[in-house]
């Protein structure tokens, strides 16, 4: 069966095609570079996995509660459609909103994937192109991935969100070598990180678990060669390319905030696209995954230099200045510690495994 075939709304256009600009640089340096950069590359290249063998893609996902997350999630929960709804109903809201979650993420990591290779093309210097080649191969394993759950586990796609595809369009169109980095690797990669996260640490079923923990290892590195990047060449530049920065971000962040929620899912149950997104504002759940959403962001925005007023008066009005005090390497050491956790945990239940084939051996030999 074909991917079309799967999309709750077909896409307007099978191929969406974003005019190139910028240069590509080459460099003919070879033998120098950042340690720092050049150990996160070494990290990149001895940290790619395969995702058909560290994933038990044999666990069964019920595609009516793929998550096993409170239905007091749901935007629709304890409002007088939800009251209206059949369980059968409510099952199939249930897949919805996965479908709807990770087809974003999925649309995202191939964004990702071409925006990675874009940096290879246009950083100018040849340590951050190492890494980034790296990273390419993890957005296209990450796509791979969240591709296979969709098709296999769900049995339905949904298109990539209007806004989610314009901040997108808007990082790929812009000449600036350095903006792929803050466009993705902050923007895009930091609110993935979080709903990321959030998923990962209330999902009570195996196999999404272990898809987002081993997803999000790799992002930590991500994020950290984008702050690592920024961070040397935002000292360089004059107050007035701040501010370009500074609005770049502001309005990616007020995009983001306001247009993920889902509203087209609940379009899909007959219910109008104005009182979807009244129903999504005031939604308790969704105003804690907003301001979640930036828990990843903030802290970085402040750490590559984009500090400026106008910066934090509009972080002062979305509720998450406190934000740029959190620890991000610790939120990036614990994702790395999760992932190993649950390798641990599986490497041992294979252990038990063996060890109990090879004792029933003996036990049948013995017998014999």
């Amino acid at each position: 069966m074909s991917t079309h075939d799967l999309y709750t709304t077909p896409p307007a256009e099978p191929l969406w095609q974003v005019p190139a600009t910028g240069a590509a640089r080459f460099s003919w340096d070879y033998d120098d570079g950042r340690e720092r950069l050049l150990a996160l590359y070494q990290k990149g290249k001895d940290k790619q996995w395969d995702g058909n063998k560290r994933i038990d893609w044999s666990q069964e996902v019920d595609p009516t509660d793929p998550l096993g997350t409170p239905d007091e999630a749901l935007t629709l929960h304890g409002t007088p459609h939800w009251a209206k709804m059949t369980e059968k109903d409510r099952g199939e809201l249930r897949k919805h909103y996965t479908s709807w979650q990770f087809s974003q993420f999925l649309h995202g990591e191939q964004g990702a994937m071409v925006c990675a290779a874009r940096i290879v093309e246009s950083v100018p210097d040849l340590d951050a192109k190492f890494y980034s080649a790296t990273q390419t191969m993890d957005e296209a394993r990450h796509a791979e991935i969240y591709g296979r759950f969709l098709h296999e586990k769900i049995g339905m796609l949904y298109p990539v969100n209007d806004n989610l595809q314009g901040l997108l369009g808007d990082t790929l169109r812009d000449s600036r070598w350095d903006m792929p980095y803050l466009g993705m690797q902050v923007l895009i990669e930091g609110l993935a990180l979080a709903a990321f996260g959030m998923i990962r640490d209330t999902t009570t079923k195996p196999l999404p678990k272990q898809i987002l923990a081993y997803v999000m290892q790799d992002e930590a590195r991500h994020v950290a060669f984008g702050r690592m990047a920024l961070r040397d060449y935002y000292r360089q530049l004059g107050d007035a390319e701040l501010r370009e920065r500074e609005e770049f971000v502001i309005e990616g962040c007020y995009l983001m905030r306001d247009r993920l929620s889902g509203v087209e899912v609940l379009e899909n149950f007959g219910i109008g696209k104005q009182e979807a997104k009244d129903l999504s504002e005031h939604s308790e759940f969704l105003q804690l995954f907003r301001k979640l959403l930036f828990s990843r962001i903030v802290p970085c925005v402040k750490d590559i230099g984009l500090w400026g007023p106008r910066l934090q008066k509009a972080y002062v009005d979305m509720g998450v200045l406190e934000l740029g005090d959190s620890n991000l390497d610790l939120l990036m050491s614990q994702d790395e510690e999760i992932a190993e956790q649950l390798d641990r945990e599986r490497f041992a239940a294979e252990e038990r495994a063996r060890v109990a084939e090879v004792a029933e051996a003996i036990g049948e030999g013995a017998g014999a």
